[in-house]
């Protein structure tokens, strides 16, 4: 039987970042995918000009149209944009049984502003509490553990203070630190770290939709979770390694990376 997997985020028409990325990611990784759309934006591999956020009604529509008749076996939440659509997430994110993973997108590659601080606050007392995981770089990380990260030390002490919401489990992002790229993942089973290769590419654009997007393929496979985030780990490297090279601006990895 088809294993299906649910994307509840925003649209980027340039393919490389929300919804189009995780349903391409999804496909890699031999599932069927799904997508509740929360916000449009208007942006290419330059720039963000526009990001309009959908009527919560809308998305809570839609949410429960693929539940009722194509329940998945795994979702995650992107961009959701401002507090009403993180409620509305969240009121029927507590009936799932599912595993959730929440990537909180807070700002575009780009800089543009993809959730309000209302929403944050949001995120971190009705939705944190129902995910499986929960997947922040250093700046997303700083925001939700309130308090400064940029050292492997720091990156651990916020996933420690973001797991007080409620999550089961905190994978901080090292993207952006120097070095080798060192995620750090905290659950109840203790402390891992996962490291690769880093690659000097303007072309990341969509890495963290990408990243979650397998993570939440391979639960949907029924995969556990360290071994899902370290099949994931493995795939965006090589997306990453053998990014297209599109656009000219941050262009979109390689969503035909093998599976490792």
């Amino acid at each position: 039987m088809t294993s299906i997997a649910l994307t509840i985020a925003g649209s980027d028409p340039s393919g490389g970042a929300g919804i189009q990325a995780d349903l391409k990611t999804f496909h890699q990784f031999g599932v069927y995918g799904e997508a509740v759309v929360t916000l449009v934006t208007v942006q290419n591999t330059l720039r963000v000009d526009r990001v309009h956020v959908l009527d919560p009604t809308l998305v809570s529509q839609q949410l429960e149209a693929v539940l009722e008749d194509l329940p998945p076996a795994a979702a995650k939440t992107g961009a959701l944009g401002d507090e009403a659509v993180v409620d509305a997430v969240a009121a029927i994110a507590g009936w799932f049984r599912f595993p959730l993973v929440v990537d909180p997108v807070m700002i575009s590659k780009h800089g543009a502003s993809l959730m309000s601080e209302p929403a944050r606050l949001a995120m971190l007392e009705h939705l944190l509490p129902h995910a499986t995981l929960v997947t922040p770089n250093l700046p997303e990380a700083a925001a939700l553990a309130s308090m400064e990260v940029d050292s492997l030390a720091t990156m651990r002490e916020a996933a420690a203070r973001i797991a007080r919401s409620g999550c089961k489990a905190v994978l901080v992002k090292g993207g952006h630190l120097e070095g080798m790229a060192v995620d750090v993942l905290y659950s109840n089973h203790g402390w891992s770290e996962f490291r690769a290769t880093r690659f000097e590419t303007p072309h990341t654009h969509g890495t963290g939709c990408t990243y979650s997007a397998a993570i939440t393929a391979a639960l949907a496979l029924g995969v556990p979770l360290y071994d899902a985030v370290e099949r994931a780990k493995r795939f965006i490297t090589e997306a990453i390694r053998t990014n297209p090279g599109l656009g000219h601006g941050s262009g979109p990895v390689n969503h035909h990376a093998p599976i490792g």
